[in-house]
């Protein structure tokens, strides 16, 4: 009896202490959300089986596994069975506290121990005439796997972002995170129907709910530093929706543009390169070395208080393009786009999204390492003249002026944006100092390169010049960035 009583306590004694952690919990999300007056989609907050439940209650996604069963004659039970798979794998779980008490701290935390962070607007206050109902999906470039945090961060005060995650993230415990954070995942090359059926019918789901996306159109890192071209699968999925005439006056997409001073993965994403070029795979041990050296290294500068950040962190939001504005003109020409058959639409949602990468591109900073490196790259020298780097830098600067493409600390002097650069390259040991010019070490020619391709479209009569001394395709074969 005791026994049973000591049980029957101790289980209202834990139920008093779950009610108690979460009437605590939910105060501090009501705080989080007040403290940052952000805007966050109802539906990100419905539980994820909920979510699941409503998937596979969907027509679309019945006749998907209808003709999964007769094309591959798996049983209609194994192929609900991978659906439900799916459907587990791709919806997240948003936590409030997580996204805004331990994402903000940390992100905060790290971001400005890494780098100084700059956020510009292509028009002061962009959101002020979007509907209060707005479905927005941001579409940016990708420099960065830091890019996740450095725009949610950047965006913190406005709204929370669900982004679309690639199998990189799917290990503990960054799968925990990012779905906590409202992210969901998606299998790049993955070309099973039944598949891209379910996570189309979700990412419309959430997108019909206002759930805000980021989304970078890029589809992977940038190897080289160029911009690449855009795909068009995840933006096609949430087009879709605008073919209901209620949501096709809500939905908007936002050009947004980042860069740095210095990217965490840059040589990982130069051997990477190398590696397609040559076709030989650098050694495990050797790539485990450089990981041990680099944070055995930061980690020494950290404790001998030694450290110094990366320069800057840059990100720069465009003005919201209404999708009604694109359907419009296609209208006016004669064309239905929701009336073609998904092949013939997708070149014309290809040619819109070509247009929002030009945007992109428009909107990408100048930093300081890239403008220097630009510079360097239109000088088919190995010794460039104090002097004269300054004076090709101010050349660049002006043409940037005139395309009003965003220079960071503009209004600062050409020799103070190039002390910054310096300094960079310098610990980078890209160039250095002789006599009264720079030397440019072979080893630096890649990063170089790398850099400069990052502004080189905004560049105008430059660019040409800076892309015909691209280094990278003669440098990935004699592996010349290692060390």
């Amino acid at each position: 009896m005791r026994i049973a009583l000591f049980a029957v306590a101790a289980a209202l004694a834990a139920l008093a202490f779950w009610g108690l952690a979460r009437a605590y919990f939910d105060r501090s999300a009501r705080r989080a959300l007040h403290r940052f007056g952000a805007r966050v989609a109802r539906h990100k907050l419905t539980d994820k089986r909920e979510i699941i439940a409503a998937l596979v209650a969907d027509p679309e996604i019945a006749r998907a596994v209808h003709t999964h069963v007769a094309a591959t004659g798996v049983s209609e039970a194994a192929a609900w069975k991978r659906v439900r798979t799916y459907l587990d794998e791709i919806v997240p779980f948003f936590s409030i506290l997580a996204y805004y008490k331990v994402g903000y701290v940390v992100s905060r935390a790290l971001l400005n121990l890494f780098y100084k962070v700059t956020v510009d607007y292509e028009r002061e206050d962009p959101f002020r005439e979007l509907p209060k109902d707005a479905v927005v999906v941001y579409l940016m470039n990708h420099r960065s796997n830091a890019d996740y945090v450095l725009v949610a961060y950047a965006l913190m005060g406005d709204v929370s972002l669900s982004y679309a995650v690639g199998e990189w993230a799917r290990a503990f415990p960054l799968e925990y995170i990012f779905k906590s954070f409202g992210s969901y995942f998606i299998r790049r090359k993955y070309r099973e129907p039944l598949y891209h059926t379910v996570l189309a019918r979700y990412v419309q789901h959430i997108t019909r709910n206002g759930v805000t996306q980021g989304i970078f159109p890029e589809g992977g890192l940038s190897r080289d530093g160029t911009l690449g071209p855009a795909k068009i699968g995840l933006l096609d999925y949430a087009l879709d929706v605008a073919r209901d005439p209620a949501f096709r006056q809500r939905m908007f997409v936002v050009p947004v543009g980042i860069n740095y001073d210095r990217v965490l993965e840059d040589r990982s994403l130069l051997s990477e390169l190398a590696r397609k070029t040559t076709g030989v795979r650098p050694p495990r041990l050797r790539q485990f070395v450089d990981v041990v050296r680099y944070v055995g290294f930061n980690l020494g500068r950290l404790v001998g208080r030694r450290w110094k950040r990366y320069g800057r962190a840059a990100v720069t939001i465009g003005v919201p393009i209404p999708v009604s504005g694109w359907l419009d003109q296609l209208e006016g020409q004669g064309i239905h786009p929701f009336d073609l058959d998904r092949t013939e639409r997708l070149g014309y949602v290809q040619a819109f999204c070509d247009s929002l990468m030009v945007r992109i591109g428009a909107l990408v900073p100048v930093t300081p390492v890239s403008l220097a490196c630009a510079a360097l790259q239109t000088m088919d020298a190995d010794f460039v003249p104090h002097d004269r780097l300054l004076q090709r830098m101010e050349e660049l600067r002006e043409v940037l002026r005139e395309l009003n493409a965003r220079v960071l600390k503009s209004e600062d002097s050409t020799e103070e944006v190039f002390d910054r650069a310096y300094r960079m390259l310098r610990m980078r040991r890209v160039i250095a100092r002789s006599g009264s010019g720079y030397v440019i070490l072979s080893r630096g020619l890649p990063l170089i390169s790398y850099y400069a391709n990052s502004v080189a479209h905004l560049l105008g009569p430059f660019a040409e010049s800076v892309r015909s001394r691209d280094a990278l395709p003669a440098m990935a074969a004699t592996g010349g960035w290692r060390g």
